[in-house]
Parts: structure tokens; C-alpha cells; sequence
């Protein structure tokens, strides 16, 4: 073991950070330039676009939760989540290069048809950093003990991964997002297969502030569906949705919409009126890590909204943009965003939450969020208070990229972080999934654009309120059994 990772140094804490950045460098090209190349290069419409994105949740129901359980019971290549790192960094490595070769892709395996190909590339895309993204969240957890190190942990992850997120954005604006591209292959492949090698990993992993050690409780498909409950009105819509497409039937009526609504929102109710209070930690922490799914799909919606669709929002704001003007518009703005939440975390944040508490600090900024998407309804038209307004939409993004990994893995047992990472990460790609499936068919559908940041704002707003009724961690005040 190195010496910075006994201390805890600032120095491990970057190392620490590199692989995590290394797949946020890769999602962050993906945001930056997938859009842009499948409209201007390949010619797909808006809704072909949304069924492109859909393959990356889809990747992510599947790859975060299987890999998660399978890091927290294997040893291989002296790692738990090493190997799995190596793995999804090579194969992101070797798909963003395929990202701008789709037609020649196609071409070579005689595949007349570019969407197929291009929805094949993107689900290989994500599912391989969906490979790497939770063990690389995962051992943060492994090698950090509860408490503010374990928050330094992730806000300096955020931090590092925000800068080298600002420098893809800069590439893109600078450069155009064909170099950002191409520069983003040899980048991810170094940061996710060099520092894994310096990183002692725990062979064992043992729950905290447990003094005996029980024996461990199974989970099952049926254990697993009950702890994500606030999520199946999203399971169901992204079910039926999923369903048409392949089937291609088309519906001149929106029922499925209203009951999956309803079905959300009831549960939603139902998860945040719950009481942590008095109970054992283990149920205490499954009551918390279902507010924290509920409060941070909701999240999701918003952001997911905003990365898919902005281009169209600009398309119809900022109209006779030539393709070169609006890719570099999208990426100066993402650049800004992506400024603002690489300083805050480790500089702004992780000092905030140590005298106010996580889960009020991370509701305050989603609360910001929320505003700042109003805001850029009534002021985004214009390129430069869009690029302020971004910024100020960064505050959000820096706490949502930060601090919930740190909340949600006090809430879980230790042992069982990777599984839980994956179930935590089914709040981010079923929420992408309904973007993709259902609020992109009623945008492309709208007149007024202005409805990518409408739904942004009430998804927010509606999560800013959920977090505020999230429970502050308290090892305290615990009931253990």
C-alpha cells in the first residue's frame, strides 16, 4: 500500500479520482457531441435521437447492477473492482473511436441501415462505462472510512472529473467535437487502465459501527424489486414504451402516461411519508435508500431532459445556426457547467455539508437547479445569458454528481456497496430511459421547444422538495440489532 493512500493524502484522493474521471470524460463526450454528430452527420431526426440515447439506460439497468453484485463477491487480478475498471475502459476506449465511424462501421458489415448501428455502438458505449462507473464509485466507498473522508472522497472525484470534464468541452468548443473525440480515446484508455495498478483494494469488506458481524441477508429478485419500489411507475412506462417501439404501434392517446404518473406519484408519497426514526440501522438505511431513489429520479428527469434535447431547444430559440455554430453553442455551454461543478465540490461543498449537513446542501443546490431552469425559459434565446444561466445551473450539477454517492453509502451495508451502487444508479438510467421513450416523443411533437426547460424545472423542483425530507445520517442516534 502506498503511503498517500494510508494517509488519506490529497494525492490519493486525485488518484482515487482518475478512473471515475476517466468515465465522466467519456460521458461527457458522449453529452457534448452524440446528439450533434447523429443530426448533422447522420441526418436522424429528433425521435431516432431519443431512441439512440434509450440504448445507454438500458445498458445501465443491466450493466451497473450485475457488475455491482459480482464486484462485491469476486478476487481476481488482486481487485475486486479493478478488473471491472480495466475492462469497461478498454471497451469505451474502442467505442468512442467507433462514435464517428458509424457509416463506415455499417459500410463493412454490409448493414444498409445507419440506426441500427449507431443504437448497437451507443448501447456498447454505455454499457462499458456502466461497467467501469460502478467500481470506480464503488472503491471510493471500499478504501474510505464513513464520515467527512469518505465525503472528500467523492467531492474530490467530482472534482477532478469536473475539470477534465471542462477540458472536453473546451476541446469541443475550441476545436469542434470530431478532436474531442478522437482525443478522448487515448485519454480515457490511460486514466482507467494506469492508477487501478497503485490502489490497494480491501479483500474484505465489512459493515461499519457493527461490532458482530451477522450473517448476510439473501437478496433476491423479489428483495431487490421491493427496495426499488419508488422507481416501478418508471419500470412500468419504460416497459410499455420499450414495448410500441418494438413493436411499432402507435397510440393517438396518452393513458399509459397518466397511470405511470399516478403510479409515481402515489409511491412517491408513500416513500417520503415514511419514518426512519427508532427503527434497526439496516431498515433505517433501506427507508433512506428509498427517499434517496425517489428524490434523485426525479433529478434525473430534469438533467437527462436537458442533455438530450438542448440542441433541439436551441434549434427553435436561436434559428439559422449553421451545425458548426450550434455544436460549438452546446459546447461552450457544457463547458460552463462543467467549470462551475469541478470548482465546487471539493472547495465549496464538502466545507458546506461539514457544517450544515449533506442532505441540505445537496437540497439547496437542487433547489437552484430548479430556478435557474426557469430562468432560461424566459431568458435562454440569447447565447451569452445562456452560457451565465449554465453557470449558474452548475451549482445543481456539482452537488448531484457529488454528494448523493456519499449520502446513499451511509444509508447500505459495506459489504454490499457494489450491489447497492447498481440498484442507486437504476435512479439515474430508468429516468434517462423515460426521456428518451416518452418525453422526447412529446417534444418532438410540441411547437414550442421551450418544453425541454419546463419539464426540467417542475422535475427538479419536484426533487428539491423530496431531498429536503431525505434524513441527515446520524450514526448516533442508530438503533443497531
Amino acid at each position: 500500500m502506498l503511503t498517500m493512500q494510508k494517509n488519506l493524502s490529497k494525492p490519493f484522493y486525485m488518484l482515487l479520482s482518475l478512473p471515475a474521471t476517466a468515465m465522466g470524460f467519456a460521458l461527457s463526450v458522449q453529452i457534448s457531441a452524440l446528439s450533434w454528430i447523429l443530426t448533422t452527420k447522420y441526418g436522424l431526426d429528433i425521435h431516432e435521437v431519443g431512441l439512440v440515447w434509450a440504448a445507454g439506460p438500458i445498458a445501465g439497468i443491466l450493466g451497473q447492477v450485475i457488475v455491482g453484485i459480482i464486484s462485491d463477491n469476486v478476487w481476481f487480478w488482486n481487485g475486486r473492482r479493478k478488473p471491472f475498471i480495466l475492462i469497461g475502459g478498454v471497451l469505451a476506449s474502442m467505442m468512442l473511436l467507433a462514435l464517428p465511424n458509424i457509416d463506415i462501421v455499417s459500410a463493412s458489415m454490409g448493414i444498409d441501415g445507419l440506426l441500427g448501428v449507431a443504437i448497437a455502438i451507443a448501447l456498447t458505449l454505455d454499457l462499458s462505462i456502466n461497467v467501469s462507473f460502478n467500481p470506480t464509485r464503488a472503491i471510493i466507498a471500499d478504501v474510505t472510512p464513513q464520515g467527512d473522508k469518505r465525503t472528500q472522497g467523492y467531492t474530490w472525484m467530482q472534482t477532478i472529473s469536473g475539470s477534465f470534464g471542462v477540458l472536453a468541452y473546451a476541446i469541443g468548443a475550441q476545436f469542434g467535437n470530431m478532436t474531442l473525440i478522437y482525443f478522448s480515446v487515448g485519454l480515457v484508455l490511460l486514466m482507467s487502465i494506469i492508477p487501478p495498478f497503485f490502489i490497494k483494494e480491501p479483500k474484505s469488506l465489512v459493515n461499519e459501527d457493527v461490532a458482530v458481524q451477522a450473517p448476510q441477508e439473501k437478496f433476491g429478485f423479489g428483495k431487490i424489486m421491493m427496495i426499488i419500489q419508488p422507481l416501478w411507475g418508471f419500470i412500468i412506462y419504460d416497459i410499455y414504451a420499450m414495448g410500441l417501439q418494438l413493436s411499432g404501434v402507435k397510440t393517438d392517446h396518452y393513458w399509459a402516461e397518466i397511470i405511470a404518473t399516478i403510479i409515481t406519484l402515489a409511491l412517491l408519497i408513500k416513500t417520503l411519508g415514511a419514518s426512519e426514526q427508532g427503527l434497526p440501522k439496516q431498515q433505517a438505511g433501506m427507508v433512506g435508500f428509498k427517499k434517496i431513489l425517489a428524490a434523485h429520479s426525479f433529478s434525473w428527469i430534469g438533467i437527462q431532459t436537458m442533455f438530450v434535447f438542448i440542441f433541439a431547444y436551441l434549434q427553435d430559440k436561436m434559428p439559422g445556426l449553421e451545425d458548426d455554430e450550434l455544436g460549438k453553442i452546446i459546447s461552450i455551454s457544457f463547458l460552463v457547467l462543467s467549470a462551475v461543478s469541478a470548482v465546487l465540490p471539493a472547495l465549496v461543498l464538502e466545507p458546506l455539508s461539514a457544517k450544515i449537513g449533506r442532505v441540505k446542501t445537496h437540497a439547496i443546490c437542487i433547489s437552484t437547479m430548479a430556478l435557474g431552469y426557469v430562468a432560461v425559459i424566459w431568458l435562454g434565446d440569447n447565447k451569452y445569458m445562456l452560457y451565465g444561466l449554465m453557470a449558474f445551473l452548475g451549482i445543481g450539477w456539482a452537488a448531484v454528481i457529488s454528494l448523493p454517492f456519499a449520502i446513499m453509502s451511509e444509508k447500505i451495508e459495506q459489504s454490499r456497496m457494489g450491489l447497492f451502487m447498481g440498484l442507486f444508479n437504476l435512479s439515474v438510467v430508468l429516468p434517462q430511459l423515460l426521456v428518451s421513450l416518452g418525453i422526447g416523443l412529446f417534444i418532438s411533437k410540441a411547437a414550442d421547444k421551450g418544453l425541454v426547460f419546463q419539464v426540467s424545472a417542475v422535475a427538479l423542483a419536484v426533487s428539491a422538495v423530496a431531498w429536503f425530507m431525505v434524513r441527515e445520517h446520524d450514526a448516533s442516534t442508530e438503533v443497531t440489532t
